[in-house]
């Protein structure tokens, strides 16, 4: 059984978390029963970006890093928050631990910036939300990430950063093939009815 960190900031945007829930949790009945997810925040409520409350199954002070094989992190708005816990010293070393230990990092939209803010993209490629008069790409690359503007996907090495919600469940099924493999990724895919 492998175990997933659900890194969540206030402020986060549930869906981007949910994709995390539904396609481990899938993966649990009608894959091949070896993903557990773990939902981890810095208060024990959550206020999601539109409102919603969200109470995380364990403090980020009462867990041990150790015993997780891949974080998934999901963006959220400025306007809810998000920024003060997403880059929160606590937050960052959490992704500065996953990285050094080459576990899969897998992170929706904004989310990049906290994984820039920690360190773990200096000169590597990324990208963010890339809505045209956002500045969130342009805060990426003064992070030091190389930012791929016009890809709303990208893999470097372990990490995996997205463009927007809509790339949500494709970062998702890739962390699930981190943990498992393609055939069961497809499996799974199929159940769900993709």
């Amino acid at each position: 059984m492998t175990k997933t960190l659900l890194l969540l900031a206030n402020g986060f945007e549930a869906y981007e978390a949910s994709v995390f829930t539904d396609v481990l949790g899938w993966n649990l009945y009608e894959g091949d029963g070896s993903t557990e997810l773990v939902s981890v925040g810095l208060h024990s409520e959550l206020t999601c970006t539109w409102g919603p409350k969200w109470i995380p199954d364990v403090l980020l002070d009462d867990i041990q890093l150790e015993s997780y094989d891949a974080l998934a992190i999901p963006g959220g708005f400025e306007e809810a928050d998000f920024y003060t816990d997403a880059f929160d010293e606590r937050f960052l070393a959490v992704i500065r631990h996953f990285a050094a230990e080459e576990k899969p990092i897998a992170s929706i939209c904004v989310a990049a910036l906290s994984l820039a803010k920690s360190g773990v993209l200096a000169g590597r490629k990324a990208t963010t939300y890339a809505h045209p008069d956002s500045p969130r790409q342009d805060q990426l690359a003064a992070l030091g990430a190389e930012v791929q503007r016009q890809q709303p996907f990208v893999q470097d090495g372990n990490i995996v950063t997205s463009s927007s919600p809509a790339t949500a469940l494709a970062v998702a099924f890739w962390l699930l093939e981190q943990l498992t493999t393609q055939e069961n990724v497809q499996q799974v895919k199929k159940r769900m009815g993709f």
